[in-house]
């Protein structure tokens, strides 16, 4: 099933798609409250989806469809790229992620994926987000992971970025204390601060996963 705002879109991913002799187009619709709907009347192996349409949107029919304990598998057909979009939309249920201007192959190899069970995720982007360009296992536990990463990361404090850039410098808690105008005392208590954030135990193990996280780099 195809959902889309774009008559045009949809007409043309029909006609891709229909020429597949394995794959039919089994529906459309054009506002996410039609999308919901026949989702549940039609009940499709798999659902192309659309995120800017109105009524709902498509992380809004998405968390509806999981609240309903919809089987139907969906891929977010987008041009958004952005992590935020994705990792939330992952988190809900979305087992596939391409963009619009995807050549027509690429995406009939991600409908036959999707189909089996497993996640599709445009290859620079899960590069990017997940570090790997093929993303395998529960999609959703590693869209939330991610997520929780990067939450704990944004609640280092400016003066701890600081401190850690120092820390990368090879620093001692003296020199970073000087540097900075603190007491030495005051930059201890900050690399507690980092270590209770981060979850780690050393320094080595702060810098490695700031670094990791392109937090701070190495030059700086």
């Amino acid at each position: 099933m195809i959902a889309d705002d774009h008559a045009l879109l949809r007409q043309g991913l029909k006609r891709v798609l229909n020429f597949e002799d394995d794959l039919k187009v089994v529906g459309e619709a054009e506002d996410g409250q039609e999308t919901l709907a026949r989702v549940l009347l039609l009940k499709p192996d798999i659902l192309l989806l659309d995120l800017n349409m109105s009524g709902l949107t498509g992380l809004e029919v998405l968390k509806q469809m999981k609240a309903a304990h919809s089987k139907t598998k969906v891929i977010v057909l987008t041009i958004h790229d952005s992590d935020n979009y994705v990792l939330e939309l992952l988190k809900n249920g979305a087992l596939g992620y391409v963009l619009k201007d995807v050549d027509p192959d690429t995406l009939v190899k991600a409908i036959h994926i999707v189909n089996k069970g497993k996640p599709y995720i445009y290859p620079q982007l899960a590069e990017r987000i997940f570090g790997v360009e093929a993303v395998e296992g529960d999609v959703s536990k590693k869209a939330d992971a991610v997520i929780e990463e990067r939450r704990r990361a944004c609640h280092l404090t400016a003066r701890e970025i600081d401190v850690l850039k120092c820390v990368a410098k090879g620093m001692s808690n003296a020199d970073i204390g000087e540097t900075l105008g603190v007491s030495e005392k005051t930059v201890k208590n900050h690399m507690t601060s980092i270590f209770r954030k981060l979850k780690v135990n050393d320094r080595t193990q702060a810098l490695i996963y700031v670094l990791k996280k392109n937090l701070i780099a190495l030059e700086e």
